[in-house]
């Protein structure tokens, strides 16, 4: 049987707004183990759930995260391309709430190039708002992840890897003890191997191929992002 964990790629997002309050509830709703995000700063130093620097605006404007204060980010609906919902940028203490409150693997990737503070005002947010055994830090910023490692030495944190990065190569990840969460079009043996051999965990983003997703619940891996699939 299979021990693979299913995480919604953004929220439920295959369906429904990506990284919205509404995309984390059906998400919830429809069985996902867990659910990842992408969080960013904002210019008075709070953390907001977004893809990109730039929100894109139901009435066609465009601020940059890390440039614009929290309330303003709040303040008006987002563009939502999926559903006729009105839907806001979701805080990142809300995401935590509704993974609290649906008892959910947390997979938080950091967007933002963030400083040592900045990383600790996170993890403590987490702390605050629910238990960071459930919550797994991510980032494809090495920094970020450094920086997460020395916050809490204890916590499992990850490399997001893609083909990008792979002439860094995911070797560096061993001297620290980090995780992994790799495109699924590059994971192999090899990969695979050289992680379980050191005790740690493997994600894989983002599985919408039926095929391929059957094929990987099946490999031995920990967790399976997806923006439509959860078992």
């Amino acid at each position: 049987m299979s021990t693979v964990k299913f995480i919604a790629h953004k929220g439920y997002s295959g369906k429904y707004p990506e990284n919205t309050e509404l995309a984390f509830l059906k998400a919830a709703e429809n069985g996902f183990d867990g659910a990842e995000t992408d969080v960013r700063i904002t210019a008075d130093g709070k953390f907001i759930i977004n893809h990109d620097s730039e929100v894109r605006f139901a009435d066609g404007s465009v601020m940059t995260a890390e440039e614009t204060d929290y309330e303003t980010l709040l303040s008006k609906p987002i563009k939502n391309n999926t559903t006729d919902d009105e839907v806001y940028v979701c805080p990142f203490r809300r995401y935590l709430e509704i993974m609290k409150q649906n008892d959910m693997i947390c997979f938080v990737e950091i967007k933002s190039k963030l400083n040592y503070e900045q990383i600790k005002s996170i993890y403590d947010l987490m702390s605050e708002v629910y238990d960071l055994k459930k919550c797994i830090v991510q980032s494809f910023d090495f920094e970020n992840i450094t920086l997460s490692r020395r916050y809490v030495p204890d916590i499992p944190v990850m490399l997001t890897y893609g083909s990008g990065e792979k002439h860094l190569g995911y070797e560096r990840c061993f001297e620290g003890g980090f995780s992994i969460d790799a495109d699924y079009t590059i994971l192999d043996d090899e990969m695979i191997a050289a992680f379980r051999s050191r005790g740690l965990e493997i994600g894989v983003w983002t599985v919408n191929d039926i095929d391929a997703f059957n094929e990987l619940k099946n490999r031995d891996i920990d967790y399976i992002e997806s923006d439509y699939f959860c078992g």
